[in-house]
């Protein structure tokens, strides 16, 4: 996947105004299968894949016994005894040799890798008119946000990393290119990792690798809506997770933004009331705001918030919630930059 087709700004407004298509086929898809798989899946994600019916998908994570996250991924229902799970390229090798591993213990679980499947994410508020494609376009509009159908080989999902409305489509390797053709022709923009960088971090989507990692919890990741902690579930880590809380979560992820000049980047200096306090995780230039956003883990707490920019203090706005909602600022930040 390319840093850009042409212009980064152009995709990014494309997927917020109209429609872009991304080939996300470096992802992992893995079936998880048989008798034993909920009972496995209960143990392995930290959400919990019991609540979730058939045609249902659900966002979770998968972590370590010290409850750091080893990765995110979404987690696919199709029946009452398949899943499907697609992992993050970066992670797959690891996450496959852990998923195995843990699968031993569980009786009744197949696992299969399917590297024969890409897959399409088609993103945008006219994803499914500029499709021209009756079928799929009627398969869409029939499901919900986070819901999921299969018409033979291939799997349609209303998910995505963009905050807008779109689906994420698995299928095999020839028919994604005829698809990939199609949208092209019916003036579907091609996106690539530049504007799907921005694009998330506007919808307030965490990324693997920056904003979450094996040194970091849910809890310390924003993501503490991805776990669910009963007393009918044993899970990975969840032992960690309720004696971290006992004691106090230490760090906090938070959303910023800068109404001054500048640009928020990886690794910048975060002071609360004055002293260093955490790091930027991510950042970048908006380009449906206008202003730079990003995500910033600093200590717990409450304060005036700012970040070093080659030395110069600049002001950060705490933001809860995402930045942009289907092509427009929340609530939240229209409050914040009319202020």
């Amino acid at each position: 996947m390319p840093i850009h087709y042409g212009s980064q700004i152009e995709e990014h407004h494309a997927v917020r105004q109209k429609a872009g298509v991304f080939d996300v086929s470096h992802m992992q898809v893995l079936e998880i299968s048989g008798a034993g798989a909920v009972a496995f899946l209960s143990y392995l994600l930290a959400n919990d894949i019991q609540k979730v019916k058939p045609g249902k998908a659900m966002y979770t994570c998968m972590l370590n016994a010290e409850g750091g996250i080893i990765d995110d991924l979404i987690a696919y229902r199709l029946t009452e005894t398949d899943f499907r799970v697609v992992l993050n390229a970066g992670c797959a090798e690891k996450d496959l040799r852990w998923i195995q591993q843990q699968a031993q213990q569980f009786s009744g679980v197949v696992l299969k890798p399917r590297p024969d499947l890409c897959i399409l994410a088609i993103q945008g508020p006219e994803a499914i008119a500029c499709l021209n494609n009756e079928a799929l376009a009627a398969m869409m509009l029939s499901l919900k946000p986070f819901e999921v159908g299969c018409v033979g080989e291939w799997m349609v999902a209303t998910t995505g990393y963009t905050g807008e409305l779109g689906v994420e489509i698995a299928l095999p390797r020839q028919e994604a290119i005829a698809l990939w053709d199609h949208c092209l022709s019916q003036g579907i923009r091609p996106i690539g990792l530049g504007a799907r960088d921005t694009l998330r971090l506007e919808a307030g989507l965490n990324l693997y690798g920056q904003d979450m990692t094996e040194s970091e919890t849910p809890w310390t990741s924003r993501l503490h809506w991805t776990v669910v902690v009963d007393a009918h579930r044993d899970f990975i880590g969840k032992a960690a997770l309720v004696k971290q809380k006992q004691e106090g979560v230490k760090t906090q992820l938070i959303c910023v933004l800068m109404k001054e000049r500048g640009v928020l980047r990886h690794d910048q200096t975060v002071l609360l009331n004055g002293i260093p306090s955490g790091v930027m995780t991510s950042g970048s230039f908006s380009p449906t705001l206008g202003y730079a956003i990003g995500f910033a883990r600093i200590a717990t707490g409450e304060g005036a918030l700012t970040v070093d920019i080659r030395g110069r203090q600049c002001e950060l706005v705490k933001v809860d919630g995402a930045f942009v909602r289907k092509g427009r600022a929340t609530r939240v930040v229209e409050e914040i930059l009319s202020s």
